[in-house]
């Protein structure tokens, strides 16, 4: 028998009654994924079936349970337009389910619950499993994604949630460990042909294969991207040159996050490019940042802290520079402030490096932390007795005298290398250690 959400009271077997006591469409549930001839091209080309889903057959190998006919609760993780909307409808589908969406930018906890309600009700009455996919997942907050769990826990429905960001980070262990994690790769420039062309087909249109290849390379494995930018095209009348379409897309699907795994990965590719001495890398990754409106403030801090890190005592004029570097940025702005940015980049990529100075505060501070309070010396108090004992270097030869500034036992954390001004630096300790 099917429940009424409102009354609680059974219902008889007529979806008309269904319809007028529920204040929903049950019709509406079902056909919710369905595209009308209104509906945007990557909407109305949308594969249903395993043959139509192009570029992604490696993960059937990887994940054959995808096509067994029990389905488990799952989470796909991949770049923006890698077809995890579209497998989850193929795999309801193919398992004759009905599928519900919600997208978790678009609501809340709340809203979800409702719409876990509606598709039980109908999968009860029916007797047809539900599949409930949540788009964005990683949307939702700790205790927003926990609400799920007693859902998924006893498997009242097959659930499918989607991210493009990395689970580990973005979703709960809770979650996760209830679930099977399905990973999809950027489609490749051959898939994203290979679909355009399924849908110039669909639409019965024609379009030049080089304009085809055009926008495949400008879509970076994004699909959506892809097929909006075929819809522009269509929608025309005429075939722009690769070059005028190049101009109406804006330069393609590159994409960038300010907060996120594409943010991390990159600035994590810029540090060890400098780190390593490699001056074309460390551009390129300063391009893709700048590109994509990452702020340049953040890069100038950043490298504020190289300067210091990573060059070190090798090379002091490289702190002075990357600190000039960084009120040039504020000062100047954007885009002039990229060639600020440039110089810095180049200076300290192509600079001997060393790091003494970093692993030396480094264990210098756990040696502090794994001790009691480590008391000064009495002749290097401010005030105290014994502070006439004190030898005041610049009154000796060379400014130098030997004497004791720490406690006993105290180990050398500051170990400078045979590099640049370092080693000359580490040639006059070791010479005044002699004394």
């Amino acid at each position: 028998m099917f429940y009424s959400l409102l009354e609680g009271t059974k219902l008889g077997c007529s979806p008309h009654k269904v319809n007028e006591t529920l204040g929903f469409s049950v019709e509406d549930l079902f056909n919710q994924n369905k595209a009308s001839p209104k509906s945007p091209l990557a909407h109305r080309v949308r594969p249903h079936d395993f043959q139509g889903f192009k570029g992604q057959e490696k993960i059937f190998k990887k994940y054959p349970f995808l096509k067994e006919e029990e389905l488990p609760s799952l989470i796909f993780w991949g770049p923006p337009g890698s077809g995890k909307t579209t497998l989850a409808q193929v795999l309801a589908n193919h398992r004759g389910l009905e599928l519900y969406t919600f997208n978790a930018v678009l609501g809340g906890v709340a809203d979800l619950k409702k719409l876990i309600a509606k598709a039980k009700e109908v999968q009860d009455f029916y007797q047809k499993r539900a599949v409930i996919f949540v788009d964005e997942i990683h949307r939702f907050n700790k205790a927003q994604q926990d609400a799920l769990l007693p859902f998924v826990e006893k498997g009242e429905f097959i659930f499918i949630g989607a991210t493009t960001e990395h689970p580990k980070t973005s979703i709960n262990r809770a979650l996760l460990s209830r679930v099977h994690l399905i990973t999809l790769e950027k489609l490749s420039s051959d898939a994203l042909c290979a679909i355009l062309k399924t849908a110039i087909e669909k639409e019965e249109r024609q379009i030049s294969d080089e304009l085809l290849e055009t926008i495949s390379k400008l879509a970076d494995g994004d699909a959506r991207f892809a097929l909006n930018a075929l819809e522009s095209v269509l929608l025309r009348g005429d075939s722009p040159s690769p070059e005028e379409l190049k101009e109406i897309l804006g330069g393609g699907s590159r994409h960038y996050d300010k907060d996120k795994d594409r943010h991390y990965d990159v600035i994590s590719a810029f540090i060890k490019s400098l780190r390593g001495s490699d001056p074309d890398a460390a551009l390129l990754y300063l391009a893709i940042m700048l590109d994509g409106g990452e702020d340049p403030k953040f890069i100038a801090r950043r490298l504020v802290v190289f300067a210091s890190e990573d060059v070190g005592n090798a090379d002091p004029q490289a702190l002075t520079l990357a600190i000039s570097g960084l009120h040039a940025t504020e000062a100047i702005g954007m885009p002039e402030a990229r060639i600020n940015l440039a110089q810095v980049t180049t200076y300290l990529a192509s600079t001997q490096k060393s790091n003494a100075s970093y692993k030396g505060i480094n264990e210098a501070l756990s040696f502090v932390k794994e001790r009691t309070t480590i008391e000064v010396p009495t002749h290097l108090r401010n005030h105290h007795p014994d502070a006439k004992n004190y030898k005041y270097p610049h009154n000796y030869e060379g400014s130098y005298v030997s004497q004791q500034y720490s406690p006993q036992n105290t180990p050398r954390f500051y170990q400078p290398k045979e590099i640049g001004t370092e080693a000359r630096i580490k040639a006059r300790l070791e010479k005044l250690r002699q004394n």
